[in-house]
Order: C-alpha cells, then sequence, then structure tokens
C-alpha cells in the first residue's frame, strides 16, 4: 500500500531591512533547507544568499506573476516539497507581494509557518516615541499628487498613529501634502535608511521637519517610514479640524456643500463650521 505524500510546508521568512546581522539564525537555516525560496527580486536575494553561503533555488514571484505561478507553487507542496517566501527587505506581504500564494496554501490544507524578524514600520515605531497602542499602517501613497490629498483627507481625524512607506523622490511632496491636510504643527516621525549606515530619524512638527529635509540633500536619500501622530480624540479638536477644511472648501465650493463635506471628514458638526 502506497503511503500518501505529506505536504511541505510555506515558511513565510523575514530578511534583513538594511543591517544584514540582523537576519535570524532560524531564518538562516530554514532558507538552507527549503527545496526553493521564492523571492519578488531575485537578483537581490541572491546576493543576500551569497552574503550566507546559501545556494538554494530561486523562483521569482512578484505582483504580476504570483497569481500565474501560485497554483503551480502549490503543487509542488502538495508534492511534499517546503518552500520559502521573502521579499526584498523586511517581513513579506507588508507592502509587498505574496497574500495570494499564502491564501492559495492554506485553502489547500498546507502548512503556512512565519519565520518573524524585521519589518521596517515597526522597528521605526520602536524609536519614534508616539503613542504605539493603536496603529493604522497605510503602506505607500499614490504617487500622484491629487489622489495621494484624496487617501490622506479621510484620515486627517484619524486618532491613532499612522505609518505609512514612502520613497526619496516623493518625499517632499508627500510630507507637504500631509501639512496641508493634517495641518503643519502636527507631529510627525521621519525614518530613514533604518539599520543603514546612514539612518536618521527626525521628528518634529510637519512643516518643520519638511523644511530640514528639503534644506539637506542627504535627507532625500534611501527609503523611508513616515509615522504621524494621531488626531486628538475630543470634541473641540473635532471642530478646530472641521473649520481648517471648511475654510480650505470653502475657496472652491458653495459654503453649504464645503460645510456638509467638512463635516464629514472631521467628524465635527456641521452647524459648528458655519461663521468660522
Amino acid at each position: 500500500m502506497q503511503t500518501a505524500t505529506r505536504p511541505g510546508t510555506l515558511h513565510v521568512v523575514a530578511t534583513p531591512i538594511g543591517n544584514l546581522g540582523d537576519l535570524s539564525p532560524r531564518a538562516l537555516d530554514t532558507l538552507r533547507a527549503v527545496a526553493a525560496i521564492c523571492a519578488e527580486d531575485t537578483r537581490h536575494t541572491r546576493q543576500l544568499l551569497a552574503h550566507y553561503g546559501v545556494e538554494r533555488p530561486l523562483v521569482a514571484l512578484h505582483e504580476h506573476n504570483e497569481e500565474q505561478l501560485a497554483e503551480r507553487l502549490v503543487a509542488r507542496l502538495l508534492g511534499g516539497e517546503s518552500l520559502a517566501l521573502v521579499s526584498d527587505a523586511g517581513t513579506p506581504l507588508v507592502s509587498d507581494p505574496g497574500f495570494r500564494l499564502v491564501r492559495a496554501a492554506r485553502a489547500a490544507g498546507v502548512a503556512v509557518s512565519p519565520v518573524p524578524g524585521a519589518c521596517a514600520f515597526v522597528a521605526a515605531l520602536s524609536v519614534a516615541g508616539l503613542p504605539s497602542d493603536r496603529l493604522a499602517f497605510e503602506g505607500f501613497l499614490p504617487a500622484k499628487a491629487g489622489a495621494r490629498r484624496e487617501r490622506l483627507a479621510p484620515l486627517a481625524s484619524e486618532t491613532r498613529t499612522l505609518a505609512f512607506y514612502e520613497s526619496a523622490h516623493r518625499i517632499e511632496e508627500t510630507l507637504s501634502d500631509m501639512g496641508t491636510v493634517f495641518g503643519g504643527d502636527r507631529r510627525v516621525v521621519v525614518a530613514r535608511e533604518l539599520t543603514k549606515l546612514f539612518e536618521t530619524v527626525l521628528d518634529g512638527a510637519l512643516d518643520d521637519v519638511r523644511a530640514r529635509i528639503a534644506a539637506d540633500p542627504n535627507q532625500r536619500k534611501g527609503e523611508f517610514v513616515v509615522l504621524v501622530q494621531g488626531a486628538a480624540d475630543d470634541a473641540d479638536a473635532r471642530i478646530a479640524e472641521g473649520k481648517r477644511l471648511y475654510a480650505k472648501l470653502g475657496e472652491h465650493l458653495p459654503p453649504s456643500t464645503a460645510a456638509k463635506l467638512a463635516a464629514d471628514l472631521s467628524g465635527a458638526p456641521r452647524k459648528a463650521l458655519y461663521g468660522s
């Protein structure tokens, strides 16, 4: 009687976000043991593996092919092979591809096991000095200014600490838009190149931090985590935010329409906004 093949395991493995010393011994053992490693950018992952002397087959898995490859990879897992899933840096699936493969593996009854490690926004939060009991992770904002402001607008009254990722060529524009939407005095922490040689963490009012970054070309290089303190959770703060929005919207819209939108976005009573 033939014994049924036991499925392998899909290991979701966190890799360093900069400092190579942050790869855990367990992660290294896992990468050495699997049949293949699914990587967002095989060139980047190959360099990481070479540093540790790991030689494993690599499978390119990214947002453009994940849907097509998932079934084939699940078949390998069901056939008894164990696979690892990594992203270019940090914890997979945090603003990175991979959830389709994980979902397909779980649906097929394959064990999916995390091998935890570095995560950029968690690392930034640990040194930010901002409230960390409640957090809203927003990932990357849209590249175009109009869409970016539209995404930010409903977050103006969010009381949780907000976490974003941003690229070097958009950091100034993003901070400017945040100042417009949230108010220039809202506290922000901008963490750059975490765990790398030129790591910096700037904090202060949005307008002040934006000006510091604008004045220093070195502060516009690398990869960024932006953490914004949440709005004050009280009626006065909501009304103040509503009045600010009403004044801005009133430059382009009839008063009644501006008041309705400002009230919807801020949570302030509409009648409190008139006459502001």
